[in-house]
């Protein structure tokens, strides 16, 4: 009998890194090659004519990081005509009077600081912000409007290289995603990570091909024809949005424009997360979100996660010690091809190779991130954040 529950166990243990192995495989060669890192800006040429740009800002409590991203964002060489509105939300810091001490201290682009009141129910804070900024600007009747976030600091010649991509390759949406900090040891840890796994889910290349139904974009940094904006509704479409970026590049590409996502080298978020605390309420707040609320696509995400990062490094030890090569050569291959799809984004963010081995560890960290997410919804605490609480989309009453 004992000997029997051996040999079954041998035999399951061996299926499901079979198993794990044939999907590390279908990800290295059929997932649009998310794990490559050489999706820079496409090629793109001047425009005769530069088009004009508005700049929104949403801001709320950033008085610690303005001093470090708005004159970037304000000495901007831009050939056109560009302007930039900061829409201060419900700040409690002094983030408005600073962002006008900035502006009158410097020379560089137009700076109007305003500021739209509270969101109204069904809108999230930052939409609202982003509508009024957006109402404003039409004012100015932009061709294209920058919606970026105020912990991001762009290179000088940032907006003229987002413009030129956007006139050359006529997408309605150029989005960089920023390259995030480094410094302490958890960001070290789950930064490069985090990214990956957004590319694993959301691979760039089929972002910008015409045909999929693949779309994102990353908040941070989001170019959107203003056109694009009005047949897509944008904002109101996606009022209630937590994830605003995948949700507003759904809209624009289900409205039928054009979509591109890439890596940024002169995007820079200057936010700090040093403590494993300040990363997990970052993923916490929104990945519960990302599943719908739905407990069945959790526990789906939660099994797929385990077969996917957590099986091989089990199936290779367990091999290893009791049920043999069977086990322990398809999880130990299923873990090289993981560790080999990770080292382009390590390489991006100047880590070691070394690293590599250590994904299913931080998966680990990730997995229970988003169980932790669904328990925060559950209690009513799910996507808060800077004194806010956001209920489910479905919770908030429509106007009639």
């Amino acid at each position: 009998m004992v000997q029997t529950a051996a040999v079954s166990v041998a035999l399951w243990t061996s299926a499901v890194s079979v198993l794990s192995l044939a999907v590390w495989l279908w990800l290295l060669l059929g997932r649009g090659m998310f794990w490559r890192t050489d999706v820079g800006l496409p090629p793109s040429a001047a425009p005769r004519t530069w088009p004009s740009v508005c700049v929104v800002v949403p801001a709320r409590d950033e008085a610690a990081v303005l001093p470090r991203s708005l004159p970037c964002l304000l000495g901007q060489d831009y050939p056109g005509r560009a302007e930039v509105f900061l829409v201060d939300d419900g700040s409690t810091d002094g983030t408005g009077e600073l962002a006008r001490g900035i502006a009158h201290s410097r020379h560089g682009l137009p700076l109007t600081v305003t500021s739209p009141g509270p969101p109204p129910p069904g809108w999230t804070g930052k939409l609202w912000a982003v509508r009024h900024g957006i109402e404003l600007a039409q004012d100015r009747a932009p061709d294209h409007l920058l919606l970026t976030d105020a912990d991001i600091a762009h290179a000088p010649d940032s907006l003229r290289r987002l413009v030129a991509a956007a006139e050359t390759g006529g997408y309605d949406v150029v989005s960089q995603m920023a390259r995030l900090r480094t410094a302490s040891a958890w960001e070290r840890l789950l930064v490069p990570a985090f990214v990956y796994f957004f590319a694993q889910l959301y691979p760039f290349r089929l972002i910008g091909r015409e045909g999929t139904r693949t779309a994102a974009a990353a908040g941070g940094c989001v170019l959107l024809r203003s056109r694009a904006a009005e047949r897509a509704r944008i904002p109101e479409a996606i009022r209630s949005s937590v994830i605003d970026d995948v949700a507003l590049a759904r809209a624009v590409k289900n409205a039928g424009g054009r979509v591109w996502l890439g890596l940024a080298d002169g995007v820079v978020s200057v936010r700090a997360y040093p403590r494993l605390g300040d990363l997990w309420d970052m993923v916490a707040r929104s990945a519960y979100a990302q599943l719908r609320h739905r407990p069945t696509l959790l526990a789906g995400t939660v099994l797929g996660l385990a077969l996917v990062y957590l099986v091989p490094p089990t199936a290779l030890v367990v091999g290893l010690v009791a049920t043999g090569a069977a086990t322990a050569l398809p999880g130990g291959l299923a873990w090289l091809v993981m560790s080999a799809t990770y080292l382009p984004m390590l390489r991006h963010h100047g880590r070691p190779a070394l690293s590599a081995p250590l994904l299913p560890f931080t998966a680990s960290l990730y997995l229970l991130m988003t169980v932790s997410s669904a328990v925060r919804h559950r209690r009513g605490r799910g996507a808060a954040w800077k004194g806010r609480t956001y209920p489910r989309p479905e919770a908030v009453p429509e106007k009639s």
